[in-house]
This record gives C-alpha cells, sequence and structure tokens, in this order.
C-alpha cells in the first residue's frame, strides 16, 4: 500500500474523530491523566530520592564514619556507676591504629562534640560545639559562605576562633556584620571567623554536621572545655568521658572502603569490650538508597500505569461501539472494492489518533504537575527524559493494542450482512 493510498485513510479517520468531537475528548482524557500521573509520580519520587542520594553523595563515598556511642546498662550496675566515671567511645589510640595498620587510609579526621550556650550581645542559642581539625573541612564538603575555615596554624597555636554554620549564624547574628564578631562558648570567647552551608538531611543517615553547630580548634576545644562532662538528674550525679566523639576516616578508593570497613571493625572489636561505638559507610547506603529508588520508581510507574490501562480499554470500548454504528459504511465501502486492510489501517488512525494526542496532552500535564508541586509545596521533583518517553510510547502502544481488536472485528464483517443492517 503505498502512501498516496495511505493518506485518504487516514483523512476518514480524523474526519470520523472531529465529527464526534466531545465524544473523542471524553474518550483521550483516559489516556491524558494516565499519562500525566505516570510523569507527575515519577518526578516526585526522583526528586524525593534524589535528595537523599545527593545528601549521601556529601558525605563521601571514599568516608567511613566512625561514632561514639553510650553502651546500654543495666539496672543495677548503672547504680554502681552513677557515682564515678563512665568512660566509652572511640579513642585517639583508635585514630593512631587506624592510621598505621588498614591498607588504603588517604588521612582520618577526629572531632568531639560538647553542647554550649552560645552568648552574641542579647542572643542565645543552644550548640553544638564541634572540636576539630582543618582536615574536617576536606572531607565534609560544605561551601564557605564567608570569611575563612579553620587552619593548621590554629590548632598550633590554640586560637580562640569559630566557624559558624548558615542556621546558627543568622540566628545568632541576624541583621548584624558577621565575620569578626566574638561569641561566649560557656566562660570563653571566641571569634567568629567564617560560616559555611548548612547540610542537608539524608531521610535516615546521621551527617556529621548539624544545622546549629560552631567548629573549633581541637586543641583550643580540650584547653578551655576538658574532656569531662558532668550528667546530672534528680537520684544520680554521675561523669562521662568521650576521648572521641566521632572519626571520619577517608580512603584511597570506592574499592577499598569495604575491606577499610571490615580491618576498623576487627580493630574496634578487638579493643572495646563493650560495643561503644557506630559504623557508618555512605558507600553502602548510597548503594542501598540507589536500589531503593529503583524499586520505588517501579511502583509508583505501575500504579500510575494502571490509569493508561483504564484508558486503553475505554478506547477499545468507544471504537466497537463506533464499529457497530458504522456497520453500513463498512459495507458499503467493502462492496465498492475497499479491502479488510484498508478497514483495519482506517480504525487504526482513529485509535493512534485519540492515544499520541492524549498522550501529547498528558505530556504537558505531567510536566506542569511537578512544577506546582515544587512551587506550591517546597517538593523537589525532577522530570527525566525516560520518564516522558516511557510514558508517550506506552500511551502510542495502547493506541494499536487496544485499537487492533476493534478494527479486526470492523474488518472481519460479511459485506452482506453489514449493508443489510438498520
Amino acid at each position: 500500500m503505498t502512501g498516496l493510498q495511505i493518506l485518504p485513510l487516514m483523512l476518514m479517520g480524523l474526519t470520523d474523530i472531529l465529527r464526534h468531537k466531545l465524544r473523542s475528548f471524553l474518550t483521550m482524557l483516559g489516556v491524558v491523566f494516565g499519562v500525566g500521573s505516570v510523569v507527575a509520580m515519577l518526578a516526585v519520587g526522583e526528586g524525593a530520592s534524589q535528595q537523599a542520594l545527593d545528601a549521601i553523595r556529601k558525605l563521601g563515598s571514599q568516608n567511613i564514619i566512625l561514632s561514639s556511642v553510650k553502651p546500654p546498662e543495666a539496672g543495677a550496675e548503672g547504680v554502681q556507676r552513677s557515682s564515678r566515671m563512665n568512660n566509652y567511645g572511640l579513642l585517639y589510640a583508635d585514630e593512631t591504629r587506624i592510621l598505621e595498620t588498614v591498607p588504603g587510609v588517604v588521612q582520618t579526621v577526629p572531632a568531639r562534640f560538647m553542647r554550649k550556650q552560645g552568648i552574641l550581645g542579647s542572643q542565645m542559642l543552644e550548640l553544638r560545639v564541634v572540636g576539630t581539625t582543618a582536615r574536617w573541612f576536606e572531607v565534609v564538603s560544605r561551601p564557605l559562605l564567608a570569611g575563612r575555615l579553620l587552619t593548621p596554624r590554629d590548632e598550633v597555636g590554640r586560637a580562640t576562633v569559630c566557624v559558624l554554620t548558615e542556621s546558627g549564624a543568622r540566628k545568632l547574628l541576624a541583621g548584624r556584620h558577621t565575620i569578626g564578631q566574638t561569641l561566649r562558648l560557656g566562660s570563653t570567647f571566641f571569634r567568629v571567623v567564617g560560616i559555611v552551608k548548612n547540610a542537608e538531611g539524608t531521610g535516615g543517615m546521621q551527617t556529621p554536621d548539624r544545622d546549629t553547630d560552631v567548629y573549633i580548634p581541637m586543641k583550643t576545644g580540650i584547653e578551655r572545655f576538658g574532656e569531662i562532662d558532668m550528667q546530672m538528674s534528680a537520684s544520680s550525679r554521675s561523669m562521662e568521658r568521650v576521648e572521641l566523639s566521632q572519626i571520619i576516616v577517608e580512603m584511597r578508593a570506592t574499592t577499598d572502603v569495604e575491606p577499610g570497613m571490615q580491618a576498623i571493625e576487627a580493630m574496634l572489636r578487638r579493643f572495646h569490650k563493650k560495643e561503644d561505638y557506630r559504623i557508618d559507610v555512605p558507600l553502602a547506603l548510597l548503594r542501598e538508597a540507589e536500589a531503593t529508588k529503583r524499586r520505588f520508581n517501579g511502583v509508583l510507574g505501575s500504579i500510575a500505569a494502571i490509569s493508561l490501562l483504564v484508558g486503553g480499554i475505554g478506547i477499545m470500548n468507544i471504537m466497537l461501539a463506533s464499529v457497530t454504528e458504522r456497520t453500513q459504511e463498512i459495507g458499503i465501502r467493502r462492496a465498492i472494492g475497499a479491502r479488510r486492510r484498508h478497514i483495519v489501517l482506517q480504525f487504526l488512525v482513529e485509535t493512534c489518533v485519540l492515544s499520541v494526542g492524549g498522550g501529547i496532552i498528558g505530556l504537558v500535564l505531567g510536566s506542569v504537575i511537578p512544577l506546582l508541586i515544587t512551587h506550591l509545596a517546597g517538593m523537589p521533583t525532577v522530570i527525566r527524559p525516560y520518564s516522558l518517553i516511557l510514558a508517550f510510547s506506552i500511551s502510542a502502544g495502547i493506541g494499536i493494542v487496544f485499537g487492533l481488536y476493534p478494527a479486526r472485528r470492523a474488518a472481519q464483517l460479511d459485506p452482506v450482512e453489514a449493508l443489510r443492517r438498520d
């Protein structure tokens, strides 16, 4: 069949669609909403998972994060310990052993966490003080917004300088010049030398930093605040000593992360009688999150595809009704020489126009909905090209699959019987 022969059949199919505008529009709605829901739901799911993946990547796919954890204590043992020193958590020796014995380690970054009241003028804010080294900002990548970061010279000179997070700076220094202000932590005054951007949540993993952190040189923190925390309660008084709250281990390559994690875990088990530490591996979480993202997108796509299936059934239903209405027309065309393939093509053209037209409108609707969600609800959404191609391909396929049966049924009508029907 040549192109000149196909063109009249396509024009006949389009003419019949335009003849029943309202019915054709209502038939297309199922495909429109199906395609729109596929694109929109995949965009929402992609945005949510991408936010978590990006936050995990910022922790460093080559990092291993060790954290001190207070071990659970039995009732009687807890009473006995309530009046004496309680030592737990990571040790300075742990960092040394990791550097000396674990292959593939590039560097380690120690940190000590303390809770202090921050006072600046009339403003007061509960802050988490992070005593660390200049290497912290090499492995925990946070954009510098103003000033400078901690330097090795600050550590050596035990300088009373600090770096604030953006959130803490806004609360303490709202409407005032930030760099150079003096912040009081406990009984010590620190000069603000820099401000860094806050970390974004990972949806499950604890990030090394918080919204209201203040970073100071580790040796300054030990010298000014000591290493002992007093824990007071109504029935007991106890003291706790944690040498290091956290150690971030940077490996040479991602292939060294899992063997390095196993070696570190074996070493910690050997030198820690109780499980007073936790090991987080961003690379493992990243792989798990990516697998979860694929499953989540598959589920969302399957749910939304049901709408497309319903739309396809609607098209088939309308086309079957159209075959019944146009029985005499089909009989006349067959009587004057039209072949079965001509009838099949005519009805397939109509169903494809309905499904493809609905698919195009659905793509526009599905692209607008995520933008509205982001604008109104503040939720991140990401429209991927594959979701547009997938949704449109399914809508076009539906036109062929669900239009084929009515088209074949029309082509198989006996011309004599078709002419005799009213």
